[in-house]
């Protein structure tokens, strides 16, 4: 494979500590990054957690007299999307981490199966709530952690706070809000689900081949990606072909996009009584605008935040406006949204010209 594309937010990222660290959930290993000032990570099942610090934030995880940083103010746990890994909120979470003045500690895990995590031996919805709340017992994480979900992860962790999961702030980054197998998507996800099917039915080879194509892999790419910015679409395409295919197995991959195509956030919207932070994009083809708008209005206390100009990837895109809207967020006293009707807000800045209900 060719050297890899810099990212357009290369100097802010190297700014940025960060640590790779491991601990046991369920007896399988999952693998995080923790941006920001760090802390320590309890064990759990008996094992004690590893560090493996990245070859350039060793020595910018310790402050200017050797002693590692007190606990930032703020934590964010962050749960990325189908397919992916942590790579995909690298840029979001050094966002996040430079945008407060104390500095916010990001946790990113590697869902399990996919990255270098452990896969579950089922991967249902189920299965990842369970390894979720496992995964914040694990760290000593408690309600004032911020937990935010990219995509699929918005179904992973809406289920979670749904089932009990307590948390100041619930963020929904391109939030599946309404099902994949109605409405207009139910063609596509038909054809999606022969593809997985088929891949994991060929032989080992043919099937790894099948789901790795790169050729599917930059289709799938091109059709998210809406910026015509040249580097920033080379720095997309290339995030995408390193670790898009990243997966521990065939059936894990299987089972995980089942999981994603039959649930969605609308169906724990009346269980989830925590103040909810969307950040939608006005071009997203996977969830549209008005079923945004539909589940903002079902959820007990929620704000929508469209970002304009941009699809689902948010996270590459657009990182600064969404690090913007949870910042801000973060930074307000808590307070119980109103039924206020959806209103147009002017600004010069993609975030000022969200909708915000």
């Amino acid at each position: 494979m060719q050297p890899p594309v810099l990212s357009p937010y290369q100097s802010l990222m190297a700014a940025v500590p960060v640590v790779h660290r491991s601990v046991l959930v369920g007896g399988r290993t999952t693998h995080f990054w923790e941006y920001g000032p760090t802390a320590d990570v309890p064990s759990t099942d008996g094992a004690a957690a590893i560090d493996v610090p990245t070859a350039d934030a060793a020595a910018a995880a310790v402050g200017p007299t050797g002693r590692t940083p007190r606990r930032a103010p703020v934590t964010v746990l962050a749960v990325h999307g189908f397919r992916g890994d942590h790579h995909g909120l690298e840029s979001l979470a050094a966002h996040l981490v430079a945008g407060h003045p104390e500095g916010v500690r990001v946790l990113v895990p590697d869902l399990p199966g996919f990255g270098v995590s452990d896969p579950l031996p089922v991967s249902d919805l189920d299965a990842y709530v369970h390894w979720l709340d496992g995964f914040r017992t694990a760290l000593g994480l408690d309600r004032e952690t911020v937990v935010l979900g990219h995509s699929f992860g918005s179904i992973v962790v809406a289920a979670a706070v749904a089932a009990g999961l307590d948390t100041r702030l619930l963020v929904l980054v391109n939030p599946i809000a309404a099902p994949a197998l109605q409405g207009p998507r139910a063609v596509g996800t038909g054809i999606a689900i022969a593809y997985y099917r088929l891949g994991a039915r060929l032989p080992r080879a043919l099937g790894l081949g099948l789901l790795r194509n790169r050729g599917i892999v930059r289709a799938m790419s091109v059709a998210m990606l809406k910026s015509r910015d040249p580097e920033l679409r080379r720095w997309v395409h290339d995030q995408h072909d390193r670790y898009f295919s990243a997966f521990a197995n065939r059936t894990s991959v299987l089972e995980a996009f089942r999981t994603s195509v039959t649930h969605d956030v609308s169906e724990f919207a009346d269980r989830i009584t925590t103040p909810v932070l969307m950040v939608a994009a006005e071009h997203d083809d996977i969830t549209a605008v008005p079923e945004q708008r539909a589940l903002a209005a079902r959820l007990h206390d929620a704000e929508l935040v469209v970002v304009p100009g941009v699809g689902h990837l948010v996270h590459y895109e657009t990182p600064a406006e969404a690090a913007a809207a949870v910042l801000r967020r973060v930074r307000e006293p808590a307070t119980s949204a109103t039924r206020a009707r959806p209103r147009k807000r002017g600004g010069a800045s993609r975030q000022d010209a969200g909708d915000r209900s």
